[in-house]
């Protein structure tokens, strides 16, 4: 049942994605209803097939890489649904759903065993959790940083066309990348620091500084700074939109590479 939820999941958000597609291109109100009706529905069903698993087991189903990159897809949705339908901007969906229906995908092509925690690292969950939700923040942020730099080409080229007036003011933008990060850092760092505690519990040691670890302590590092800068400094606009993307393809691969590697290495990240 919960398979077959995921795959009705799965095709209820690329269908989504589609029509959130054709809706950037025409100015038709009825694509982007129908884009977050199909949405919504396809969340319903993520969301049902999310909690089968904790009502049948009363475990957090997220210890796998499949779980996590579900979970992560989940967490995306539920920021357009609320952020972007609050705000009406229905044009989030265009961004956010397809990367949720990849992710989805991925999860889907992984082995079924890549991944999985041993029982000695159950306790990590919290830790997991808290990174993914730092990685829906710094997803959030590079949606926001792409929709910037293409209202701000299409500005500059005096390009007024469809696309152009659904994309948000970049002033918008520009708070929602900030805010983002604002969001995702803080999560980050607890699931660094709670999957230390927990490696140092487990096996005696904070770090073993294996590539997964220290790729992770540089994507901190980069957001450090570019928080920094936006706070302190003042960074804002292109910089901080370019930043925020080459950010966000650091974290996808640090959360890929240590998810898809031995149940130490999610538990030291």
């Amino acid at each position: 049942m919960a398979e077959t939820l995921s795959f009705l999941t799965m095709g209820l958000y690329f269908g989504g994605t589609l029509l959130f597609l054709a809706f950037l291109l025409h100015r038709s109100d009825v694509l982007a209803k129908g884009a977050i009706f199909v949405a919504g529905a396809g969340f319903i069903a993520h969301t049902v097939a999310l909690g089968m698993p904790i009502i049948a087991t009363g475990q957090v189903p997220i210890m796998t890489f499949r779980d996590a990159m579900s979970f992560f897809a989940w967490g995306l949705v539920l920021v357009f649904l609320v952020v972007g339908l609050k705000r009406g901007l229905q044009v989030l969906g265009a961004f956010i759903l397809p990367l949720a229906f990849l992710s989805l995908v991925s999860a889907t092509l992984a082995p079924v065993e890549a991944g999985t925690i041993a029982p000695v690292f159950q306790a990590v969950w919290i830790h997991v959790t808290l990174s993914i939700l730092g990685t829906i923040g710094f997803a959030v942020a590079f949606v926001a940083g792409l929709m910037y730099l293409m209202q701000e080409r299409l500005l500059k080229s005096k390009q007024f066309n469809v696309l152009n007036f659904k994309l948000p003011p970049l002033d918008f933008l520009d708070t929602l990348n900030q805010r983002s990060i604002l969001f995702g850092f803080p999560l980050l760092t607890l699931g660094i620091l709670t999957g230390a505690v927990s490696a140092q519990l487990t096996i005696g040691s904070y770090l073993s500084w294996n590539p997964e670890q220290v790729w992770a302590l540089i994507t901190w590092v980069f957001y450090f700074v570019v928080l920094m800068g936006r706070v302190t400094v003042g960074w804002r606009a292109k910089r901080a939109a370019y930043l925020t993307i080459v950010g966000f393809a650091g974290v996808i691969l640090t959360f890929i590479g240590i998810l898809m590697k031995s149940p130490q290495a999610i538990a030291h990240l």
